[in-house]
């Protein structure tokens, strides 16, 4: 298993669109157990997306609570009720913003093996799928807040630009 660096916010490759995965090989396992090592090296790492290292792939990892996993190519059906909560990202470390988010999700995909896998997430776990799921869309989180709150948030998480 291999740390890898965690690519920051204002890098190009996180607003690409993740390719979906066609083959469950070795290669796969080895992105998962990267990807998962790397999440947990750290101190409040709850989840992570394979493009966050630099890989293209449909891939995230989460650690909440006791549960822990992964979903390779994750589905997510949301549940109407939302909730306003603080909200971080690996790739803008230690920056903490309000966004609000759906408060259960059931997140379909499947493992490294190619079984079927299903999550049912309520409050913080289900955020961290939802923002795990967003980076495989090329989406940022600070995509959802309102223009003037996300100039105010790109003003702390990239103090140089």
């Amino acid at each position: 298993m291999t740390v890898r660096p965690i690519r920051l916010f204002d890098d190009p490759v996180l607003r690409s669109v993740a390719e979906p995965v066609r083959d469950f090989d070795r290669e796969l396992r080895a992105v998962v157990k990267s990807l998962t090592g790397t999440m947990r090296a750290g101190p409040g790492r709850a989840g992570l997306a394979a493009p966050q290292l630099g890989v293209p792939l449909r891939v995230v990892a989460y650690a909440y609570e006791g549960r822990s996993g992964h979903l390779v190519n994750p589905r997510l059906e949301l549940s109407e009720r939302r909730v306003t909560a603080d909200e971080a990202c690996l790739s803008a470390p230690g920056v903490w913003w309000p966004l609000e988010r759906s408060y259960m999700v059931v997140a379909r995909g499947r493992d490294m093996f190619g079984k079927p896998v299903s999550v049912r997430a309520l409050g913080v776990l289900a955020r961290v799928l939802q923002h795990e799921v967003d980076h495989l869309d090329g989406v940022l989180f600070s995509d959802h807040l309102a223009e003037e709150e996300r100039e105010r948030f790109l003003a702390v998480a990239l103090p140089s630009g």
